[in-house]
């Protein structure tokens, strides 16, 4: 038995907004999108690196205000990146926690992206 990374759905409520967001700010890439009809709810898969989210406007699926947490390397990188576009809903800082170091984003939808740095012995 092998189990895969698990993926997390994340509810959105904008396309417009989760494109600014997650395309233009965080820099992922959209892998596919899905409609069952033009006019109902997307479901979306994006991907940066490693890190594949689905991101999804079905009422269902996940609630508003979740946390996702994402280790990464190199954080102060990451951090570097995110404030020179200068993303006009957030300047994200970078914490001392005492396992290692986070930084902490809020999507406009209220889920939290906590992206971790583990503290090298």
């Amino acid at each position: 038995m092998v189990l895969s990374p698990a993926i997390p759905i994340l509810r959105i409520f904008s396309v417009e907004k989760a494109r600014e967001f997650y395309l233009d700010f965080l820099g992922f890439q959209v892998d596919w999108e899905h409609r069952f009809e033009p006019d109902l709810p997307l479901y979306m898969q994006v991907r940066r690196s490693g890190l594949t989210l689905h991101l999804s406007e079905h009422h269902g699926d996940a609630t508003p205000g979740s946390a996702v947490f994402i280790p990464v390397e190199d954080i102060d990188a990451l951090q570097r990146e995110l404030i020179a576009k200068q993303y006009g809903y957030a300047r994200p800082g970078v914490e001392a926690v005492g396992w290692g170091r986070e930084m902490q984003v809020a999507d406009p939808f209220g889920n939290r992206l906590r992206f971790c740095e583990f503290a090298k012995d």
